[in-house]
């Protein structure tokens, strides 16, 4: 039997979401508040607005379409390296919808992924709105990222996606060389570490955080949108790490450019060019005690 829908003019509350699905409207969570918008284009789509910024979209009956493009280049990256059978074990720091780890058991039927949400009650909110696959598919574990990180196992995770804001910023503790070498602890052989960062046009963070990761991976890899990259707006940049070589699939920046917002692929030398000179982020250095 399919699952009930709440009525289109039904008042947000907590029962009735939890019960029903998604109901269009504000909601208190832990780390502030959340919006529940319906899609104005797809009766099935869902914006999801915490703090008043755009988080995430999901379309109920689709997994697989994601109308956030850097969630779109994230996956088209991930596609690249592997293949649809393939067993991954993924980490996704950060939450929200959880429309990257939809789509993940949506495309890898064999893929495991858990989910880090900081805010216990947005998780709470988000398996009653979008009826999400259940573990061992899909787990949202409720904690803070760096400390999960911190305590899963060497070797135990194919992939690693960071995908963490506070406000237009992700934390800096997720961004050090500290930080980055719990990732690559973590990751075994052939794994990959993709984080989405938001940059000024500038671009200063986005040539620390190439820095810092190109220090702890061997091959890198940078995907945005030319203005992006020409530092003319602010927005997305998406960088990967590997011990393995990335976007070597000759489709993949075909891929890239044949998005509703194209894409650019830069290598491993591009990075590292990018990134020449910029200081690596670093903890900052604990306070002495007398």
């Amino acid at each position: 039997m399919g699952r009930q829908r709440a009525p289109k003019d039904a008042a947000p509350d907590e029962a009735s979401t939890a019960a029903n699905g998604p109901v269009a409207g504000s909601y208190p969570i832990d780390t502030g508040s959340a919006e529940l918008v319906r899609d104005g284009d797809n009766p099935t789509g869902w914006l999801l607005k915490l703090n008043g910024v755009q988080s995430s979209h999901v379309d109920l009956a689709d997994p697989l379409r994601l109308d956030f493009e850097y969630m779109r280049w994230i996956m088209a990256l991930v596609e690249s390296q592997w293949p649809q059978d393939a067993k991954l074990r993924s980490l996704h720091l950060g939450g929200a919808a959880c429309s990257m780890a939809r789509y993940m058991v949506a495309r890898f039927p064999a893929s495991r992924n858990v989910v880090v949400e900081i805010d216990g009650k947005l998780a709470d909110y988000v398996r009653g709105w979008f009826d999400l696959p259940r573990a061992p598919l899909l787990k949202i574990r409720v904690g803070e990222a760096r400390a999960v990180t911190e305590s899963l196992t060497e070797d135990s995770r194919d992939l690693i996606i960071r995908d963490v804001f506070a406000g237009p910023l992700t934390p800096q503790a997720l961004t050090t060389a500290e930080f980055t070498a719990h990732v690559r602890r973590v990751l075994a052989p052939g794994g990959v570490y993709a984080v989405n960062c938001g940059d000024a046009p500038s671009l200063a963070t986005a040539r620390r955080e190439a820095a810092t990761i190109a220090a702890a991976f061997p091959h890198t890899a940078i995907i945005a949108d030319p203005p992006m990259l020409k530092g003319r707006r602010y927005g997305n940049i998406i960088i990967a790490g590997s011990d393995v070589p990335l976007g070597m699939d000759p489709s993949l920046p075909r891929v890239l450019l044949g998005g509703a917002m194209p894409a650019q692929l830069w290598d491993d030398a591009k990075v590292r060019q990018f990134a020449a000179n910029a200081p690596l982020l670093l903890d900052p250095a604990p306070v002495e005690v007398d």
